[in-house]
């Protein structure tokens, strides 16, 4: 049966609760089956919707509330008919339907799930599409309800629905909102609050202090995949986590929050060891545990080297590798999907980054499995499928801040030695990285590692002499192009080529650099390379000469 949504209204009009339940349970059909609204009733929706708020303010049986917030919920969902709903009143009426007021309205003392559920859903839409409704519930501390009820986080009276939405709200507000995301970070104490919620959806336990486990599993090695709800509520906080920790690595924290940080990343660990229903959900779950890793204070992320070397676990210096081994295999997973790098990639490279720079025991891992002992010395270090030579490819990438991530890793990687950066990667590929850092000249960047030694291969050893420094691999002796060549057409060719270089730099086309004495690369004048080039041909001339007399 279709209704006329004038007809629906003059049914609301009437105010009677059951002629109004049967004509919107007959709109709310026709539209949870059809997506589109016709042009044209824009004013007609609008006058739906506020019969349907002035039916909410009532003492309604269950049925006919339901019935009126899935209407809103339907209505909601298209910008031009939010007028209704936006206004501080309907918040408030939403609010207190979803059992989150804070002593305004009166809320039953045995809620009904579903009504909860669906007004919390039509705050999601609501506080999505409209600034006026974020700015209310801001006002009507909106925050402070949600996390009061997350407190609950381990009774059962709530389902998984309710307490799906609720976070899903929580995750708006707090992206919406940079006044209400301060708010749950310090007055709330949001991380701490997030993490007991977290704990509790995984059902964790603690065997030491900064060590979990699964309740009913001994170790990770073996645990089953986490259930489709739990994954969904577990990505949800990971999500507002990440909104109230944006800053955290940019500022200086107190012993009490880095204790709370170091009990997160105890968490998160869990995390990245879990698995979930199918690898695409296990992927979006890892992705969103590496985002908020990047945000931590880094001194704070040593907990993830810190569980006990089990039966089954990668042990490398003494130390649990098992985390850092799972984070380099999606690292190398997103490398190789190659989309979206910038969104996709850059997080875990930044981590390992940081991790590496911090830790010699992740670093000296990291080189193990990213940069090992030099052996193929044939071919450039970009071409090729390990590791290495994907990083290596990256160098060069379109994107600034992908080649410049990826040199950063491979870098840290080793040591920030210029020489050993050149000897994995190409003084080509690794130009760009050592020009912003002015080791044009070679050196080393200041850091605080240790003085291991670069161990050489023998096939290294044998070939080194012969290696072309700039493409990073043997290359076969080319013949002297001036061989045969008067001192004279030397000259001319070389003056010829000098006035070609000056003739692109004056139409712009190209930009002589030099390196400057602060390592840093710097433009040529014309004078310069004339210079230049006279002085090359006078040590060509110079090497003739001693070929001759010998």
């Amino acid at each position: 049966m279709k209704m006329d949504l004038n007809a629906i209204i003059e049914k609301m009009e009437t105010g009677d609760q059951d002629a109004a339940l049967k004509a919107l349970q007959i709109y709310n059909k026709e539209k949870s089956q059809c997506f589109s609204f016709n042009s044209g009733e824009e004013d007609d929706r609008e006058r739906l919707g506020e019969l349907v708020l002035g039916f909410l303010e009532r003492d309604l049986q269950p049925s006919c509330q339901l019935a009126c917030l899935e209407t809103i919920r339907i209505l909601s969902r298209d910008k031009k008919s939010l007028a209704p709903f936006a206004t501080r009143q309907a918040v408030q009426v939403l609010i207190r339907h979803a059992g989150l007021g804070q002593g305004e309205g009166v809320t039953p003392e045995i809620p009904d799930l579903e009504v909860i559920v669906e007004a919390l859903k039509c705050l999601c839409n609501i506080i999505f599409n409209s600034e006026a409704a974020q700015q209310a519930a801001a006002e009507l501390q909106l925050i402070t309800g949600l996390a009061e009820r997350l407190k609950q986080c381990r009774e059962p009276q709530w389902n998984h629905d309710v307490r799906f939405f609720d976070l899903r709200l929580m995750f708006l507000i707090t992206a919406l909102r940079v006044d209400v995301r301060a708010q749950l970070a310090r007055e709330l104490r949001g991380v701490s609050l997030l993490s007991d919620a977290l704990d509790a959806t995984l059902g964790l336990y603690w065997p030491d202090m900064y060590e979990v486990a699964r309740a009913g599993f001994d170790g990770s090695s073996d645990l089953p995949p986490l259930g489709r709800q739990e994954t969904e509520r577990a990505m949800e906080i990971l999500k507002i986590l990440f909104n109230v920790t944006f800053d955290s690595n940019r500022r200086d924290v107190d012993e009490e929050e880095a204790a709370t940080y170091r009990h997160l990343v105890a968490i998160l660990r869990h995390c990245i060891m879990s698995t979930s229903d199918g690898e695409e959900r296990t992927d979006e779950m890892h992705s969103h545990t590496v985002n908020l890793l990047g945000n931590l204070p880094l001194p704070c992320l040593d907990v993830l080297l810190m569980p006990k070397v089990q039966q089954g676990s990668i042990e490398y210096m003494g130390v649990n590798m098992d985390a850092v081994k799972v984070l380099l295999e999606f690292m190398e997973k997103r490398l190789d999907r190659g989309n979206k790098l910038k969104e996709t990639l850059l997080p875990s490279l930044n981590l390992l980054t940081e991790s590496a720079r911090i830790h010699r025991e992740t670093r000296k891992f990291l080189r193990m499995k990213v940069l090992p002992p030099l052996r193929d010395v044939k071919n450039r270090p970009e071409v090729g499928n390990a590791l290495r030579n994907k990083l290596v490819r990256l160098m060069t990438h379109i994107d600034t801040d992908v080649k410049h991530c990826a040199a950063e890793l491979l870098f840290v990687l080793c040591k920030e030695s210029v020489s050993r950066f050149i000897k994995y990667t190409g003084y080509g590929n690794a130009a760009g990285l050592l020009a912003a850092r002015g080791l044009m000249r070679g050196g080393r960047d200041p850091g605080h590692y240790s003085e291991d030694e670069d161990s050489d291969t023998e096939e290294y050893r044998e070939a080194k002499p012969h290696i072309n420094p700039v493409t990073g691999r043997v290359e076969e002796e080319q013949p002297n192009p001036m061989d045969g060549m008067t001192e004279e057409q030397k000259e001319y060719e070389a003056m010829k080529l000098v006035n070609m270089f000056d003739k692109l730099s004056r139409e712009q086309v190209i930009q002589p650099m030099k390196i400057g004495a602060d390592g840093k690369m710097t433009s040529m004048e014309t004078h310069e390379l004339q210079y230049l080039a006279q002085q090359q041909l006078g040590e060509s001339t110079n090497s003739d000469s001693d070929s001759d007399t010998n």
